[in-house]
């Protein structure tokens, strides 16, 4: 059952060829069997997943059912979830019980989906190669000497090694699209504001978007149509009507105009990967697109710009974790600063705390100006480049990623290198833009992921453009020999 699409799966649900608790059990069993090698989840919630199942049943028998009623899936561990450990992949959570469900929660459990467990994530979604999570990292199913990518590793590589069907993830400056990139899976990164981010623990409010991994754009559009919508609690969410994101999946391609970046397309692109990205373009040719070049001339200041903005916003919104409320809490303090300075220095990781002293100093009397305010003036010419060319393209294409999985502990030592991973993917959310990454070939046996990048609340085109590629190749449907059987 596992390498059926979602489609095939609803499908068989209500034909009665199985029931969702013996599809529950099959995920269940997969996830007990291989993620010992993986590390892709970090709790695994098997009772409650099997009573949402039987819920699911008896909603199909009635007649009650929505279109992923009974559908497996594994939560990122950034959502909280009721009565369930949400960590994001730290010490200073790994006590902490959600006493709600975050939105995107609560849209799935409304269309009668079942939560496997939590996925695997870097610490407080802060990482490119999910080796930054307090409980170890997490493994390329295709490669298990390779990353998997991040932050949202976890769910990449369950549903690469189809541990769950489908998965949500985060994205603040590509952690959903290089992840599936690496994995070689499906992962769409939404507008801003389309889907909620209440409930979802914040690293940089006014970049980070919630989202969709799975093995096919067919797969993400219909999640994402059950997980996007306006939330009143979420102060960015969009007000406005969610498209039937499936309705429009197989339209034409033909005059599709398509922009490539020559900024994309550069020395620091791995000469394997441009081959990949290429014979994909070629693709689109066949079906009828039309492919120009087009300029994105800041995209060089879009990693510096990133890395002052993203730890400025994450020193705010991990200020929060002193000890005092909730969270770690260091033992026998000497006395109240002894207790914020232990309880934060023991509970946060490395990098976490490399990012917060980041932010401080950028935010710090007299550095304001020079830094956050100039990165924030940054970003709006790099949002002005993406508009300047959606007036000549209707979606931009290249690499989701430079280079395929590096090794573990490849690039641990040099934070610069393992930002630069990021490079193709941090100016869309920069921007607010929606990106989608698919699966477009391998190099050395590890996966290419083709980024597709469309204006705002464009995801009903991106998926549609993914979808018609997906239906010429088969990328999408490979899945590691490892974990087939």
């Amino acid at each position: 059952m596992h390498d059926k699409s979602i489609s095939e799966l609803a499908a068989g649900l209500r034909a009665r060829e199985f029931s969702s608790v013996e599809l529950t059990r099959h995920y269940l069993q997969r996830i007990a069997r291989y993620d010992g090698r993986l590390n892709s989840y970090i709790t695994v919630c098997e009772e409650r997943a099997l009573e949402q199942a039987a819920a699911a049943d008896r909603a199909l028998a009635a007649g009650d059912a929505v279109s992923l009623t009974g559908i497996p899936l594994a939560q990122k561990d950034i959502f909280c979830t009721d009565g369930v450990k949400t960590s994001c992949g730290s010490r200073m959570l790994d006590n902490f019980i959600a006493p709600y469900d975050a939105g995107v929660v609560e849209r799935c459990d409304a269309a009668g989906m079942v939560m496997l467990g939590k996925t695997n994530m870097d610490e407080f979604a802060m990482g490119s190669s999910n080796e930054t999570s307090w409980y170890g990292p997490v493994r390329n199913p295709w490669d298990t000497d390779a990353v998997p990518g991040g932050s949202s590793g976890g769910s990449a590589a369950a549903v690469a090694a189809c541990l769950a069907p489908v998965a949500t993830g985060t994205d603040t400056g590509g952690s959903i699209r290089q992840p599936a990139a690496l994995c070689g899976i499906t992962g769409i990164k939404p507008t801003y504001g389309r889907v909620s981010r209440w409930g979802m623990i914040a690293f940089a409010s006014s970049l980070d978007q919630g989202g969709v991994m799975a093995r096919s754009a067919e797969d993400a559009a219909l999640l994402l149509k059950v997980i996007a919508g306006f939330d009143e609690r979420d102060s960015t969410s969009a007000d406005r009507d969610v498209p039937d994101y499936s309705a429009a999946l197989n339209r034409d391609l033909a005059g599709l105009r398509i922009g490539l970046p020559r900024e994309y397309f550069t020395d620091g692109l791995d000469t394997g990967v441009a081959r990949v990205i290429e014979e994909a373009i070629s693709e689109y040719r066949k079906m009828g697109a039309e492919v120009r070049e087009i300029s994105l001339p800041n995209t060089e200041l879009a990693v510096p710009t990133y890395y002052v903005i993203a730890p400025a916003e994450c020193s705010s919104n991990l200020s929060r974790f002193d000890g005092v409320r909730f969270g770690y809490r260091c033992s026998d303090p000497a006395d109240l600063e002894d207790l914020y300075k232990r309880s934060r220095g023991e509970g946060f990781g490395a990098e976490v705390k490399r990012r917060i002293m980041v932010g401080t100093y950028a935010l710090s009397a007299g550095y304001y100006d020079a830094y956050y305010l100039k990165a924030q003036q940054l970003r709006r010419l790099i949002r002005d480049d993406f508009a300047r060319a959606f007036e000549e393209v209707d979606v931009i294409m290249g690499p989701t990623s430079p280079t395929v999985a590096f090794n573990l502990g490849e690039k641990s030592d040099d934070p610069v290198a393992m930002y630069l991973s990021d490079i193709y993917t941090i100016a869309v959310n920069l921007a607010g833009l929606p990106g989608i990454s698919v699966p477009a070939g391998f190099v050395s046996g590890r996966p290419v992921g083709l980024q597709i990048i469309g204006n705002y609340f464009a995801e009903e085109r991106l998926l549609n453009v993914a979808y018609r590629f997906q239906q010429a190749t088969d990328w999408h449907r490979r899945i590691p020999e490892e974990f087939r059987g």
